[in-house]
């Protein structure tokens, strides 16, 4: 499901409007700007339980949760140690743990490298934002080609 579908659907959902705001009634930051603090990852409690979107938590996927992205971004997340990174899909709220800002799933977990220490420092760069209008507007972490085929599909 694109993006942008997806976006337009959960705008409208029981879920999305229980989620207009994050975790911890923070607001969400649709402004697509890069972010700094600590990641963790899903515990095995975790696996199958559904997230804030109601889908399954799969372990095997690139998702995470956020406080504060939308339900439906796509960041960048990259391990400020080690360089390493992926690109997630924000699907659930959380983490529920005093600065962190982010949950990734245990392949992701994986990937960044964060698996030893259950934690690491990253920079989290949103690629996609959904707005509150069904618009998709293009994050920090969006390379030229990607802003321009958000722009071409008459997504914002």
């Amino acid at each position: 499901m694109s993006t942008a579908l997806f976006a337009q659907q959960a705008a409208s959902s029981p879920a999305a409007q229980a989620n207009a705001k994050g975790a911890n009634n923070l607001p969400l930051d649709r402004s697509g700007k890069t972010r700094k603090g600590t990641a963790s990852y899903y515990g095995k409690k975790f696996y199958k339980k559904k997230m804030a979107d109601g889908t399954p938590m799969n372990p095997q996927s690139n998702v995470a949760a956020s406080k504060t992205l939308p339900i439906g971004t796509k960041a960048k997340v990259t391990n400020l140690e080690t360089g390493a990174s992926d690109v997630v899909e924000i699907r659930d709220r959380g983490p529920y743990v005093k600065n962190r800002i982010v949950d990734v799933s245990p392949k992701t977990a994986d990937k960044l490298g964060l698996k030893e220490n259950g934690t690491a420092p990253v920079e989290v760069k949103p690629v996609e934002v959904p707005q509150a209008d069904g618009s998709v507007k293009p994050g920090a972490g969006a390379t030229n080609a990607n802003a321009n085929a958000v722009k071409a599909s008459g997504r914002k």
